[in-house]
């Protein structure tokens, strides 16, 4: 997915790693070289040798002295990198999502306060992320009431099973009349409660990794929460920080 104000490592990097989490470079299998991408995309080597940078950090590729780059073996853990709001936004190629609660209206107090809501009532709909066929993620979204309406009668929020092929805040990009400008974030331990356990095949109170994420539009509203479960065993967060410039 390209996106606006990229620069063009960053798309070549964005291009390279759809291209790895398709598995079109098997493990052990040589990447193009430097000169070959830099041919192919129009681009200085030193581009592409910045894009290969980035996905040696992410552990995707490794880099080996006279010999080439090489997709780096992934085994059974998922590893996700995020750096704004439209990686938030995609649904990685390498993963599914699976609907577990159909979108419906109910009572959250909590959820209700967190969306700065002046009821209880918020919608909430729960999905089911997989990694080759593994449970790895039980999400719960909470929208208030006149966000939930924009995504009422879609057959991926409503009929329980169905494979989505989005996520929800994409699928709520472009039906706002506010795009969404920011998420605010933040990582916890938790302990599996009955709904994790069944969904994710893990024992009573096993440690999961808890990341909450409050969507904000440009209008300064929030307009979703994500409240998601993961197993760690299955599961790496990946999150690279820039020194800000002197």
């Amino acid at each position: 997915m390209a996106v606006r104000g990229d620069s063009a490592y960053a798309r070549l990097a964005r291009e390279l790693r759809e291209a790895i989490l398709r598995h079109d470079f098997p493990d052990g299998v040589r990447l193009p070289t430097e000169a070959e991408l830099a041919a192919a995309h129009g681009v200085s080597r030193q581009t592409v040798r910045r894009a290969f940078q980035d996905l040696v950090a992410e552990g995707l590729v490794d880099r080996a002295p006279g010999r080439g780059t090489f997709a780096a073996p992934q085994h059974d853990r998922h590893a996700r990198q995020f750096g704004s709001v439209e990686d938030l936004m995609a649904l990685p190629l390498d993963t599914t999502m699976r609907l577990v609660s159909p979108l419906r209206r109910m009572t959250d107090p909590d959820a209700a306060a967190r969306l700065r809501l002046g009821c209880d009532r918020v919608d909430r709909v729960a999905f089911l992320r997989l990694h080759e066929a593994t449970p790895f993620c039980l999400t719960n979204v909470s929208l208030p009431p006149e966000v939930g309406e924009l995504l009422t009668g879609l057959p991926e929020l409503t009929e329980k099973g169905p494979l989505l092929g989005s996520t929800v805040i994409g699928m709520l990009d472009g039906r706002l009349p506010h795009p969404i400008a920011q998420a605010e974030q933040s990582v916890t331990v938790t302990l599996a409660d009955s709904a994790a356990c069944e969904h994710l095949g893990c024992p009573p109170e096993h440690p999961l990794l808890r990341i909450d994420r409050l969507y904000v539009s440009t209008a300064g509203h929030p307009v979703e929460l994500a409240i998601s479960r993961f197993l760690p065993e299955h599961y790496t967060y990946r999150v690279r920080l820039r020194r800000r410039r002197c």
